[in-house]
């Protein structure tokens, strides 16, 4: 069996009884574990009682990183990637790894596990058999552009929000969408404030303007129906 050089270990994005039992075992038996966060790692695995050496991987020292850490895997050495919650790579660091790895010809593996966006997809009751996820929208430069794109969109779409930008992008969607567009609004999932937020994005926007936002945001938009109602079945 070839050996695996690196392993991408998703982690619980909120309740830490969501982690699988192959990810414990991996991240017991590997040399070093990558971090976005050390201090947020470093919780998990005293949880669970794993001890192993963390180093800090995160977009501000990837690129910097990126050659020592491919060093270490030609060695022999054996690495776990992690990033603060749910799946590397997934809007957080570990495309650029992957990409290194794979032109040194070192063994990837990818375990399965927490990813934010799907309980929040599926939870939203729009269409899951075609979607299109979009991470997070640029802050200011090319945002409006990015919106307006996917304003005719028709597959149910998919973003991450920062709490203190939640109210500014429902109302550029209403803007650009229309107030009876269709959007659900999950934060906090798998944690003990979870909610989730369905309706038109007019009802949504004010029922979180009525309250200070906090937590993880996934904002679910359901998909420009183009069809007129005589087309319909």
């Amino acid at each position: 069996m070839e050996k695996i050089s690196l392993y991408l270990v998703p982690t619980p994005i909120g309740n830490l009884g969501d982690i699988t039992l192959r990810a414990l075992e991996i991240l017991k038996s590997v040399d070093v574990i990558l971090a976005e966060d050390t201090r947020t790692s470093g919780i998990l695995l005293k949880h669970y009682n794993i001890s192993k050496p963390l180093q800090s991987f995160h977009v501000f020292n990837e690129h910097k990183a990126l050659q020592s850490i491919i060093q270490k895997l030609k060695q022999g050495e054996t690495l776990a990637l992690v990033s603060d919650a749910g799946t590397p790579a997934i809007s957080d660091p570990g495309f650029l790894l992957v990409r290194e790895c794979l032109k040194n010809n070192l063994t990837i593996e990818c375990l399965p596990g927490p990813t934010a966006f799907v309980p929040a997809l599926v939870k939203s009751g729009f269409p899951t058999d075609r979607f299109v996820f979009e991470g997070f929208l640029p802050h200011k430069k090319g945002r409006q552009t990015a919106l307006k794109q996917l304003a005719n969109e028709e597959r149910t779409i998919i973003l991450y929000e920062s709490p203190h930008r939640l109210l500014k992008t429902l109302e550029q969607i209403q803007n650009l969408f229309g107030a009876e567009r269709l959007v659900s609004v999950s934060r906090e999932l798998t944690k003990v404030h979870e909610e989730t937020c369905t309706g038109t994005v007019s009802e949504v926007f004010v029922h979180f303007s009525k309250k200070e936002v906090k937590g993880e945001i996934v904002l679910v938009i359901k998909g420009n129906d183009k069809r007129k109602p005589e087309e319909e079945v």
